[in-house]
């Protein structure tokens, strides 16, 4: 079994990088056949340039530019400011510090005071900046006012850059879900940004680390998005995991959130979930369960997986499936599959690995439903069961 389990695993991570290769080969064929355009229009000239190492900006020339099918490029477009740095988090065991890299963008002509926070959590072999890019959530943030954080898992942790979302320990996926959080306390002390307005967002593995973030830290999040993201709860190391992205989870999944949290005293979470059909990275079914176990998180079925509250609504237009939980008039969960779509962030920028112009913009989506949100315990401490009324009535 262990052997049949280390081929899987190998297999998953071979089916990731060769989809990267392919996408870089395809990106460099495209830049030497088409001339790249010019920008028809500047980033506002009143924002001070930001040093070349630390801002979001188009590849020079000299790379052999990436043509973008969807336009307008994040790091050319959007006028606000990028700061790369560090932060201190809490040491986790047998490491004496604990740097957290990561990206922060403020759009420009907004007070930071009261202004929504949206952490955005990237997935394997990914960078910041091609996140930034590829999903294009700092145009959203232009437009709508809210600042973006995006935490950089360090390649010294992992060499392909994957959270460690199966694995709760604080040497691993515990410690790291903990030092986003202590980023996310940190910038909001900082800057005051509106604590009972603080979302999370993540794809791939980040998705991964997005259910964790919920599960054990849901007083500090408003509302969270999974993109092509893991059932949570039974994989416990690369192994398992690797099963779990492959073919979902084999325990029923209301069985595994049970087993993880008291759902009688669990505050409640919104929850989006994107997922394309064509994913042959994490399997669609994934999704389907992963909308289970945030219903049950949201009290909305009970232990057996039966509805217990609330109504569906679907729609259904050009490929794509939206099934809203709705209770009270407002949405709890959001399920959307998106046809055709591989492992990659729908309706992104294709010049960049993992993100795809195929389906609705992920980023609008994410936002439209984030800014429904809030998170009026955020920041006091309100006991059990009265936090979960608190939050679920809202």
């Amino acid at each position: 079994m262990a052997k049949s389990l280390s081929k899987v695993w190998l297999r998953g991570f071979k089916r990731l990088l060769a989809i990267q290769t392919e996408h870089a080969k395809k990106t460099a064929r495209r830049a030497q056949t088409r001339p790249v355009r010019a920008a028809s229009s500047k980033p506002s000239s009143n924002v001070r340039p930001l040093k070349p190492s630390a801002a979001l900006r188009a590849p020079a020339k000299r790379e052999a530019p990436r043509e973008s099918r969807v336009r307008p490029r994040a790091a050319a477009w959007a006028s606000g400011s990028w700061t790369r740095s560090f932060h201190s988090a809490p040491a986790a065991p047998g490491r004496l510090v604990n740097h957290l890299q990561y990206g922060l963008y403020i759009p420009s002509g907004h007070t930071h005071e009261s202004m929504p926070l949206v952490v955005m959590l990237h997935g394997c072999t990914q960078s910041i900046e091609e996140f930034a890019e590829g999903s294009r959530m700092n145009l959203l943030a232009d437009r709508y006012g809210f600042a973006v954080v995006y935490p950089e898992q360090s390649k010294h942790a992992h060499s392909h850059r994957c959270w460690h979302w199966y694995d709760a320990s604080d040497s691993a996926g515990g410690g790291e879900a903990r030092a986003v959080v202590s980023l996310v306390d940190a910038l909001a002390a900082q800057y005051g940004f509106d604590r009972e307005r603080v979302y999370v967002a993540g794809i791939s593995a980040g998705a991964g680390l997005t259910a964790l973030l919920a599960v054990n830290y849901a007083g500090h999040f408003a509302a969270v998005a999974l993109h092509s993201g893991p059932a949570f709860g039974e994989a416990h190391s690369g192994i398992t995991a690797m099963d779990v992205m492959r073919r979902g989870t084999r325990g029923e999944p209301v069985e595994l959130v049970d087993g993880m949290t008291d759902v009688a005293r669990y505050p409640g979470m919104p929850a989006l979930i994107i997922h394309g059909d064509a994913d042959h990275v994490v399997a669609p079914v994934n999704a389907d369960q992963l909308a289970t176990q945030f219903l049950r998180l949201n009290r909305l079925v009970d232990a057996h997986g039966a509805r217990q509250a609330g109504e569906v609504r679907e729609d259904r237009k050009g490929g794509v499936v939206m099934r809203d939980y709705v209770r009270g008039g407002r949405r709890v969960v959001r399920w959307c599959r998106v046809q055709g779509l591989g492992h990659a962030w729908s309706g992104g920028d294709d010049a960049l690995p993992f993100h795809s112009s195929k389906g609705p913009d992920a980023s609008a989506l994410i936002w439209e439903f984030f800014k429904h949100q809030r998170r009026p315990d955020a920041g006091r401490i309100v006991e059990g069961a009265d936090m979960a009324a608190s939050a679920l009535d809202r």
